[in-house]
């Protein structure tokens, strides 16, 4: 008698013996494994929040490695960015009284030319 052959679709081997039942079993589980793979992978890709975790825990790694190699050129940097931010703050409060005060003066009367 010779050895079954193992055939996925079930159908009689050319001797005429069914395919070997171990052999359909671990192909079930192999492919059980491969769509819990699937599944695993798709469900990381879908969790937004998880991947946001990670986003931002790889650019403080970036952030902290940049700053060791180069703290002058990190805080040098962050300097840059702050008076950035306080010349904005500064330019927008002076252009927002600006407003104000033209306001004030065209509802008094004083802003029309004559």
């Amino acid at each position: 008698m010779s050895a079954p052959d193992n055939r996925p679709d079930g159908s009689p081997a050319s001797d005429g013996s069914t395919p070997d039942v171990d052999a359909i079993k671990d192909e079930i589980e192999a492919t059980r494994e491969q769509l819990s793979r699937t599944v695993d992978e798709l469900s990381a890709r879908l969790d937004v929040p998880a991947r946001a975790r990670e986003s931002a825990a790889r650019a403080k790694d970036t952030a902290v490695e940049t700053y060791r190699e180069s703290p002058a050129a990190v805080i040098g940097g962050l300097v840059l960015l702050a008076g950035t931010v306080v010349g904005l703050v500064v330019w927008r409060r002076k252009r927002s009284a600006r407003h104000v005060h033209a306001k004030a003066v065209h509802a008094k009367g004083r802003g029309r030319k004559r």
